[in-house]
């Protein structure tokens, strides 16, 4: 038996300038076929002196996002083990 799921990801962006000092902050969602909605989060920030490229920001604060998304996906997915075996599994 094949099985393919498809699990979507959406991605938000959002920045915010401060004369020299920018933020740029991510938000990433996951919303599975099966019902789970997971959320994951993440920030960037320029230096004063670092060259105005907002690309670089993004970048990282996805990235982040990211990894926050995947440890909430671990957690979860060790909360399930344990719900189901009755046995602690660390993520």
């Amino acid at each position: 038996m094949h099985t393919t799921k498809r699990w979507n990801i959406d991605v938000l962006l959002s920045e915010e300038t401060d004369g020299d000092t920018c933020r740029t902050w991510a938000e990433v969602g996951l919303d599975a076929e099966d019902g789970a909605h997971l959320r994951g989060h993440g920030m960037a920030r320029k230096h004063p002196a670092d060259l105005d490229v907002p690309e670089i920001g993004d970048e990282l604060a996805v990235s982040r996002a990211l990894a926050d998304l995947a440890r909430n996906m671990r957690r979860a997915a060790a909360e399930d083990i344990s719900e189901q075996t009755g046995t602690p599994w660390r993520a």
